[in-house]
């Protein structure tokens, strides 16, 4: 006699479907709109009317988000790779959308279209920004970025601890981890280990803040530049960025913390567990701080300031780090360095730092397989009867792990060519239009030239461009296959 199964069958309906993308994207929503009540108490403390404006978003964003976990109904359990790829591509729609509502209710952006702006560049932790004034911009405003910024990279870990693996989106497949092998075991388990990356997020966040205060900030900025940073987001409560405090002190804090914020949280969580030799053993991790100690000395040379080194160093040290894990932050306009550098610095916008961080860009382990690749073919050409194997942090690297980092390299040369090309269309030089694409698909922040540069802002861009920029940012941070499939029929075939 066979014995009846007690596992629960799959809910195949729509209902079924949307299920656990109304849950995740309910509570992302609710977290936010929660989030927002912290400008609200940092308004009324400041007497400015502003909070009436963070209370009624709050309300509202808090209202969606309980009605669609409400409407789950249930535990979710189960997430299949088509719903994980809905998932992640809404939530990256729906909190731009209503983080934008207190910059634009605020008045503080003159725009729906700037105020989605602000806000996706905040949340993608991209660091671009439309706001002008922010030495005199209402504290709460301040605030709020700074947490948009926070919730992001924090959102940007789990995520790519979590769902990109399993989605096999451009290698990211290298990075799964055991509790993930099937799309089945995610949603409890991604609970759990959420919860670790968050309270390490936290921590280090922390100290950053205390190590802000230690040189001389004020404890306001001290706490928003600490969550830009840790978040290598960038967003500054000043309109010169780090170049306001003048100090060689804040500018090694911020590189420090950039950094750490550019390491996979997982292994700051593996070495607290009690394996900190596993933040060295990671090739990925050795690579990055040899090709940014590299860079750096490379920018010292290209402008080492004869007349004060120093001083020339550690504009080497916070731009080219900031550039390279994709902060944004800047203390000098290398605009006028040149020629050399200003080209140095165009290419050093799409490095990123490492997988499993808050950093953006192509990153680092992507390049460590290109060179394989590129080693095994030359290898089999002088040697066509050879065996040579492909590997990566010591362990043997699948074809098809090498595929996918070629075909996502392709991806998003193709995508900055149409996005620079779209730029163009809509009344951008070209400088501008290249280095807006490229800082806006690496979520970098500062372009090139006198508009967008290291001193200049995105306010003066019109809409068209806006919305361009916006959709690159959105796209850049997905990883771009996670939006394009989504314009694939096969995904919506049963």
């Amino acid at each position: 006699m066979q014995t009846p199964s007690t596992t629960k069958p799959a809910d195949r309906s729509i209902f079924g479907m949307v299920r656990p993308i109304m849950l995740v994207n309910g509570l992302l929503l609710a977290t936010l709109g929660a989030s927002m009540l912290l400008p609200a108490v940092v308004d009324l403390m400041a007497n400015n009317d502003d909070w009436q404006v963070f209370v009624t978003a709050s309300l509202l964003t808090s209202l969606v988000g309980v009605g669609l976990y409400s409407g789950a109904r249930g535990t979710v359990t189960d997430m299949s790779t088509r719903q994980a790829f809905l998932l992640v591509t809404l939530a990256w729609i729906l909190l731009p959308l209503f983080g934008a509502l207190p910059y634009m209710w605020s008045g503080v952006v003159p725009s729906f279209t700037d105020a989605m702006f602000e806000s996706m560049s905040g949340i993608t932790t991209t660091g671009s920004t439309v706001i002008t004034g922010l030495d005199y911009a209402p504290p709460g405003i301040l605030l709020w970025r700074g947490i948009q910024q926070w919730l992001g990279g924090l959102g940007i870990i789990v995520m790519a601890v979590a769902v990109l693996p399993m989605l096999q989106i451009g290698g990211m497949q290298l990075f799964k981890i055991e509790a993930f092998d099937t799309a089945e075991k995610i949603m409890p388990r991604a609970t759990q280990i959420s919860g670790s990356l968050t309270l390490m997020f936290i921590f280090i966040t922390v100290l950053c803040t205390m190590a802000y205060l230690l040189v001389g900030m004020k404890i306001d900025d001290a706490v928003i530049h600490a969550m830009t940073t840790v978040a290598t987001g960038g967003f500054s409560t000043k309109d010169a960025s780090l170049a306001y405090f003048d100090s060689y002190l804040v500018d090694g804090v911020a590189a420090l913390f950039m950094v750490a914020g550019s390491i996979p949280f997982i292994l700051y969580v593996q070495a607290v567990r009690g394996e900190p030799s596993a933040l060295w053993r990671n090739s990925q991790v050795r690579a990055f701080l040899f090709i940014l100690f590299a860079l750096i000395m490379i920018g010292w040379w290209l402008h080492p300031e004869p007349d004060n080194p120093v001083r020339g160093l550690f504009h080497s040290l916070l731009n080219v780090t900031s550039l390279v894990t994709g902060t944004g932050y800047t203390t000098t306009d290398y605009n006028g360095w040149g020629f050399s550098s200003q080209f140095f610095f165009f290419l050093i916008m799409f490095i990123g730092g490492c997988a499993g961080s808050t950093s953006c860009g192509i990153k680092i382990f992507r390049f460590q397989i290109l060179y394989e690749t590129v080693k095994q073919h030359v290898r089999r050409t002088l040697q066509p009867n050879g065996i040579f194997i492909m590997r990566y942090n010591g362990r043997p690297l699948k074809e098809e792990v090498s595929a996918a980092v070629m075909n996502f390299l392709f991806l998003f040369a193709l995508a900055f060519w149409v996005t620079t090309v779209a730029l163009n269309m809509v009344g951008l030089d070209f400088i501008t239009a290249a280095s807006a694409a490229a800082t806006a698909l690496a979520n970098v922040g500062p372009g090139m030239g006198d508009i967008i540069g290291p001193v200049g802002n995105f306010k003066s861009l019109n809409d068209s461009a806006k919305w361009i920029l916006t959709i690159a940012m959105m796209v850049g941070r997905l990883e771009l296959l996670t939006v394009l499939v989504l314009f694939v029929p096969h995904f919506w075939r049963n």
